[in-house]
């Protein structure tokens, strides 16, 4: 069998609708919704089902509602291998691009998922907190190259902080920062050679030094939370390293919220050490359209497929995985 990676999207990957079908079809992925819901002590998944949009949205939304469909989603899957008498499959690699460490940490036996929902719903919180009085913003920037990005962030850096908080593909990066010196990078970015540049809709500048406060909030509230060490591989965001314990990993989920993610970094590795497989768990196809561009001969396959029975592609049954 293939040397396959599970990988585990992050918040923007939401949408109403998502794992309503899968609930539906998967006595296994309902039980784990249910499981999320008496967590939060409400019902994150009828907001994940019905909406309305612009609730699930909200960062402290989204967050707990992505993660609890991944972990549906990877419940299915097994469910599925189990009823057509295969084993699962082991992954090599788990890694989770930002927010989707926790859904890689759960599939990693590292944390529960009710505390992972739990957890999320703070982060949620903190993150929107963190940095108040301070206008931070976050751009893409398409079409930069990569030996460009320097100077890229010095046009915005007499204006405020600024740093790469994504580099998800080649030619693809997110900035984050105070909102004056991303709009004074984003308005040079053309003079570098980039494609465009876009502000994004999104009200905290994730990934970047105004998110200190939600790193000291975080550590605290992880600080009582039983972390187990992980048993399969799990990669760090900001340089791909491997997360070897349960106590590294706890440092994981702090240092990432002021540290980028380096997703190109992550599927480099991974394929380096012969993944040619990767299975994105969880709604939407965000991740699998960027490891198609970073290691484009490998098999990237998206389980969430509204277009099959329960909502999903089962990889390894039915001909899959498929490029």
């Amino acid at each position: 069998m293939d040397r396959i990676a599970f990988v585990f999207p992050g918040q923007g990957s939401q949408s109403v609708g998502m794992g309503k079908a899968l609930a539906e079809a998967s006595p296994a992925a309902a039980a784990v919704l249910a499981e999320a819901d008496e967590a939060l002590n409400e019902p994150i998944s009828r907001l994940a089902f019905d909406g309305p949009a612009e609730q699930l949205d909200l960062t402290v939304n989204a967050q707990p509602a992505i993660v609890a469909v991944s972990v549906a989603f990877l419940a299915a899957l097994r469910e599925r291998w189990a009823a057509a008498g295969i084993d699962a499959p082991e992954p090599a690699y788990i890694a989770g691009h930002s927010l989707g460490q926790y859904s890689a940490m759960v599939a990693a036996g590292v944390i529960s998922l009710s505390d992972a929902v739990r957890l999320v719903r703070e982060r949620g919180k903190q993150m929107q907190a963190s940095g108040q009085g301070r206008s931070g913003a976050m751009a893409a920037i398409i079409g930069l190259a990569d030996d460009r990005i320097p100077e890229l962030l010095a046009l915005g850096e007499p204006y405020g902080s600024v740093t790469v908080a994504n580099r998800n593909s080649p030619g693809q990066i997110v900035i984050s920062g105070d909102r004056a010196a991303v709009e004074a990078a984003v308005a040079g970015v053309k003079d570098l050679g980039a494609r465009r540049g876009i502000v994004l809709p999104v009200s905290v500048a994730a990934h970047s030094s105004l998110m200190a406060e939600a790193a000291a909030g975080m550590t605290r509230v992880l600080a009582p939370i039983a972390f187990a060490d992980p048993t399969v591989p799990l990669l760090a965001n900001a340089d791909a390293a491997p997360i070897t314990s349960g106590e590294v990993a706890r440092g994981e989920l702090i240092a990432h919220l002021t540290r980028g993610v380096d997703w190109v970094a992550a599927v480099g590795r991974m394929s380096a050490d012969g993944v040619t497989t990767f299975v994105e768990i969880g709604p939407g196809k965000v991740l699998t359209g960027l490891t198609k561009r970073i290691a484009p001969e490998a098999n990237s396959i998206a389980t969430d497929d509204p277009g099959v029975p329960g909502g999903i592609a089962v990889p390894f049954l039915d001909g899959l995985p498929v490029a």
